[in-house]
């Protein structure tokens, strides 16, 4: 297939994906109810989408195009309410995270769709285990180009989101030690980890149809890179974020990224180069293995730095841009998470307080339904 034309959109403009937990009221494990979520919203017309995915114990909703935090947010919630309903119908409940404490992947069913059956074929018992939850944000660029050089500045604030939205420390009962133990089911896919340098469209275009030549893949969904351009929206998407434990951390997340564009656009801080990627992969394992603890090296002045600083200082820096967007709201959010801890240490105080991970499940969908800022529980 040839890859699309890049069909431009407005700068900045916002789009949120969201794949969330389908659960049993009875353990809390997994259920695979997708078919009946689905079938209960039908062909109803609605601003927001609700659609399957790969295993049938998860669905994916995608907001409509925002440009502020109080509209996405609204939207957000009138999406939780709508589930929160279809839930209480089928006796179920929903929550988010990124990635079910103590569900057991070889129980997982591959939903029944082309696409994802012909996943399962190439990817094995990687596909299953691939039944984990995550945060897509689309980003709005009105040029081809400059999408991608904004895109690969963007990697630089990757250990960033991963550290801020990371909320899955438990796989299968036990406690990984890691903050954003789903990113080692992305990273196991052989697509997946960072786009190629290139800055111009052209040249994007040009490696596509040599990997499509070579039937590597067929479309830009067979690529998993943390950061990848969606030409048929205009839009680059931010792929690195767990789904949050509350509607307000995912829209929070969103605008973040918006103001980091406008900084990015308007005060062009750096040019990329390879000397991004020399530490990334470091920066990102960091920030995967100990959230906002986390120690990276900054790829311009080589200092190391520790995440949950990188992210304050970082929220000075685009001070400025985010009155204009009129994000304070979202930054404030983001600066709590920074100081006060993400969903990972949320959880892990809990089961540490002698919460069981059933119980830590209920109370996610709980949270979940509240819509409430993720807060450390009280020793």
């Amino acid at each position: 297939m040839s890859l699309a034309m890049f069909s431009v959109s407005e700068a900045l403009t916002l789009g949120v994906e969201l794949e969330l937990q389908l659960l049993s009221k009875q353990d809390y494990d997994l259920t695979p109810q997708a078919p009946n979520v689905l079938r209960h919203f039908g062909r109803r017309k609605m601003g927001w989408d609700i659609k399957p995915e790969l295993t049938s114990s998860m669905i994916e909703v995608s907001t409509s195009i925002h440009r502020g935090f109080d509209s996405l947010f609204s939207e957000l919630t009138e999406i939780c309410e709508h589930l929160s309903t279809c839930a209480r119908f089928l006796n179920i409940a929903i929550c988010g995270g990124g990635a079910h404490p103590f569900q057991q992947w070889s129980d997982q069913q591959i939903f029944d769709k082309p696409r994802f059956r012909e996943i399962s074929t190439r990817y094995g018992y990687l596909a299953k285990q691939f039944t984990v939850f995550g945060q897509h944000v689309h980003l709005g660029c009105s040029d081809k180009n400059e999408a991608l050089i904004v895109l690969h500045q963007l990697s630089r604030y990757v250990p960033q989101f991963i550290a801020l939205s990371a909320s899955s420390p438990f796989v299968q009962g036990c406690d990984t030690g890691f903050d954003s133990a789903r990113l080692n089911s992305v990273f196991a896919f052989p697509l997946s980890g960072r786009a190629p340098l290139v800055t111009t469209w052209d040249e994007f275009s040009c490696f596509y149809e040599k990997m499509n030549a070579k039937r590597i893949v067929k479309s830009m969904k067979d690529f998993y890179w943390d950061l990848r351009p969606k030409p048929e929206y205009g839009t680059i998407e931010l792929r690195v974020c767990d789904t949050p434990l509350s509607m307000r951390t995912a829209a929070a997340l969103a605008i973040y990224l918006q103001v980091l564009g406008r900084y990015l656009i308007l005060e062009k801080p750096f040019i990329p180069s390879e000397d991004l990627y020399t530490v990334y992969a470091f920066n990102r394992f960091q920030a995967s293995r100990f959230g906002k603890e986390g120690v990276i090296v900054d790829p311009q002045t080589e200092e190391h730095r520790n995440i949950a600083e990188d992210i304050l200082d970082t929220l000075r820096r685009i001070e400025a841009h985010a009155i204009d967007l009129r994000a304070e709201k979202a930054c404030r959010i983001i600066q709590a998470i920074a100081i006060k801890g993400n969903g990972a240490e949320w959880q892990r105080a809990l089961v540490q307080n002698g919460t069981s991970l059933p119980e830590l499940v209920r109370r996610q969908a709980n949270l979940w339904t509240e819509g409430g800022i993720e807060k450390l529980p009280e020793n």
